[in-house]
């Protein structure tokens, strides 16, 4: 790699925090940051998992598991008494933590109205709240800390796939993004949020089939899903020298279905 492309894509020195680091996203992201030299903490509510993921993707660099419930408010402080003991900063939040639920419309629980919001949006604002301290002390001027919320595509299109609770939940992180990027801003602090399609991941297993996997790529323009390089360099992009200018985006990441109108056969 040339210095010039070093100084602009190197996370070397930088600490990051990836919650749902253990698997999907979540990994893809993780593995990508400790490629690009960052130290990664994961956090996941499964121990072992995240044990397991942590201790597997050392061999590409500092990863640390903090396993914790990231529901409620007394996980959130646990996970950030956590990073305040382990030291080193922390320059990078990565929102990454979600839940689904799909039901038809006349019967949609209120259980998985609540389990969902809980986790997609009220768990990143405080998450972000509680660790202000650290990412103020990391941002300077010209290399603001960063806050990368994972939003979805399914926040942008209107078909709802009876997954109200999780459409509504990743439209609310796509404005309180705005929201937040516009008063952290005076804290070096920018804040920015991916709205990704369809990866490979715990939420979309139930298309893991050839089937389901031709509907996925089917309703994509660019006729595939995502790839763990793609969601590897837009986070690398965000978080490094050469993001450094980039506040309040929300940037599609779902090979055009944000556009609408599905793949169309190339001649």
């Amino acid at each position: 790699m040339s210095t010039y492309l070093e100084s602009l894509f190197s996370l070397s020195g930088k600490t990051a925090l990836v919650t749902g680091g253990a698997k999907g996203i979540g990994r893809m992201m993780s593995e990508s940051l400790l490629q690009a030299g960052a130290r990664v903490c994961i956090s996941s509510r499964s121990v072992e998992d995240c044990e397991k993921a942590a201790q597997e993707m050392s061999a590409l660099g500092e990863c640390r598991a903090f396993p914790h419930d990231l529901s409620g408010l007394q996980g959130i402080a646990a996970l950030v008494a956590d990073i305040e003991q382990a030291g080193g900063g922390l320059d990078i939040l990565v929102n990454n933590s979600g839940a689904t639920w799909g039901a038809p419309l006349d019967d949609f629980p209120e259980s998985g109205w609540d389990k969902v919001m809980d986790l997609n949006v009220k768990s990143p604002f405080f998450l972000v709240q509680k660790l202000l301290p650290l990412l103020r002390a990391a941002g300077s001027g010209s290399d603001p800390a960063r806050v990368v919320n994972i939003s979805s595509i399914a926040a942008l299109i209107s078909n709802s796939q009876s997954a109200y609770s999780y459409m509504a939940s990743k439209a609310a992180i796509t404005h309180l993004n705005r929201g937040l990027a516009m008063d952290l801003a005076k804290d070096n602090i920018s804040v920015n949020a991916i709205a990704p399609g369809f990866f490979p991941s715990k939420m979309t297993r139930h298309m893991s089939s050839e089937e389901g996997r031709e509907m996925m790529c089917s309703l994509t323009p660019l006729g595939r899903i995502g790839e763990p390089d793609d969601i590897g360099g837009l986070i690398i992009y965000l978080c490094s020298r050469a993001g450094a200018f980039v506040t309040g985006s929300v940037i599609p990441l779902g090979g055009g279905m944000d556009l609408g109108g599905g793949y169309q056969a190339r001649g």
